[in-house]
């Protein structure tokens, strides 16, 4: 699935945070990333929108990293968006979430993004 956008919400440029690493990992395995941050144009080079709304291009994949609060109220945007999958990273499980973007055809999974990167699973 090389060069397949993928957006990371809740990028942060925070290096300890794993949104961070999996920003630098995906690009180091060759993959088009994006990232969304409410407040930041980008994270060390790596472009970055204020909202998924705001996302003009193709998403592949989108890989989540925020609470199952702030992402059940991102069901509509996420199903505008159209990805082919999105990815539940540890902490980010989120049923109400995974339920709606199943029933409109997208594929979920749970799993962390860079064990997937590592292991020739992504």
């Amino acid at each position: 699935m090389a060069n397949k956008t993928t957006l990371v919400v809740g990028a942060s440029p925070k290096t300890e945070r794993y949104s961070n690493m999996a920003l630098h990992m995906l690009k180091e395995y060759g993959h088009e990333v994006l990232g969304v941050h409410p407040t930041l144009d980008d994270i060390d080079g790596i472009p970055c929108k204020r909202r998924i709304e705001e996302v003009d291009q193709p998403i592949h994949t989108v890989t989540l990293y925020v609470s199952p609060q702030r992402s059940e109220s991102m069901q509509d945007a996420l199903v505008a968006l159209r990805p082919r999958r999105v990815i539940f990273n540890p902490g980010a499980e989120c049923e109400p979430l995974k339920t709606r973007l199943q029933q409109e055809g997208i594929h979920c999974e749970e799993a962390c993004t860079m064990v997937l990167l590592k292991t020739g699973q992504y």
